[in-house]
């Protein structure tokens, strides 16, 4: 069980992002979309077609759109820490299409990015594997998560949580091992 919710978010993201290629490829294959998300993220910084299709392009797509979901799927563990595990489906879904969205517009918006989708079939591509990047992302965060990140706060004052967070156990640790040193 992870303890951390950056590695356990980190973890999750990287996860449903391999998922998210999967469907980005096939969709590629199936001629439903025009170009990958890796070939529209390189467009960020290279301005010719030819640059974002081959090798060094796609590793630099690859690594704007691997590290845009791991940072998702940190936010996805902060939303599943802050109103539980329950109805992970419909958390994953409305949190992998808005990141998408969002990460799909911002790359779209940039001035020098010509390689952007221009029609719906793509941009619905997108949305449909961002929506199961978030599926996979928040279902793996619920099963890897170790239950003390997802405890509710207390309804009154005098409630403790039913377990240690890791932040909590660190600080015992610090505490424990100040208190062994011997005194100078």
């Amino acid at each position: 069980m992870v303890k951390d919710r950056i590695v356990l978010g980190l973890i999750a993201g990287l996860a449903g992002n391999v998922v998210k290629t999967i469907i980005d490829e096939a969709s590629i294959k199936k001629k439903i979309s025009q170009r990958s998300f890796r070939e529209t993220a390189a467009g960020i910084w290279v301005s010719k077609k030819s640059e974002t299709t081959n090798l060094k392009g796609q590793i630099l797509g690859g690594l704007l759109d691997f590290g845009m979901s791991a940072m998702g799927g940190v936010g996805i563990v902060q939303l599943l820490s802050k109103t539980g595990r329950d109805h992970v489906i419909a958390k994953g879904v409305v949190c992998g299409i808005a990141i998408g969205s969002s990460i799909t517009a911002l790359v779209s918006a940039f001035p020098q990015n010509r390689i952007r989708p221009k029609d719906a079939a793509s941009n619905l591509s997108y949305m449909a594997s961002h929506a199961v990047y978030g599926v996979v992302a928040a279902a793996i965060a619920a099963k890897l998560g170790h239950p003390s990140l997802f405890d509710a706060e207390p309804q009154n004052d005098y409630l403790p949580p039913t377990e240690l967070t890791s932040e909590q156990e660190k600080e015992q640790e610090e505490i424990m091992i100040s208190n062994d040193k011997p005194d100078r």
